[in-house]
């Protein structure tokens, strides 16, 4: 069963995706981050978005990963609660599924400024199943 959570860190936030493989770790985790803003399930699924990132090695892949999601966010001023990630190597080819943010519906909490280093992980865990962290900067 796929799930998502955050994790205290100080002032920051750590997010984390569990999957059944890493590309559903991915997803989950880029879930994490739309929950640092808002409630993922008050976003409608109206407008999709393709994502491409590439990295030397799967932890790096993560980070990149999570600030396209966070530039398409800023740069759209959109918010975006569906989302599916493919990864082939050192490639990921992606997709956010979101809606332009609605002052009236959207309750914005906080700003994610970027996904960092600070406790990346991507790796299977005991029981099979991928885990994909990290720390954001709020």
């Amino acid at each position: 069963m796929a799930n998502w959570e955050h994790f205290p860190h100080g002032a920051d936030v750590g997010i984390r995706g569990v999957g059944q493989d890493k590309q559903e770790a991915f997803e989950q985790a880029a879930k994490a981050l739309t929950a640092v803003v808002i409630d993922p399930a008050l976003i409608a699924a109206r407008q999709r978005v393709e994502i491409l990132c590439s990295a030397p090695d799967i932890e790096s892949l993560l980070v990149d990963w999570l600030n396209a999601i966070i530039y398409e966010m800023a740069t759209r001023r959109m918010v975006f609660g569906r989302y599916e990630a493919k990864i082939t190597g050192q490639l990921l080819l992606g997709a956010a599924w979101g809606e332009i943010i609605d002052a009236v519906r959207h309750e914005l909490t906080v700003e994610v400024k970027g996904a960092t280093f600070t406790e990346l992980k991507v790796a299977p865990r005991a029981d099979g199943r991928w885990i994909a962290q990290c720390v954001v900067d709020v």
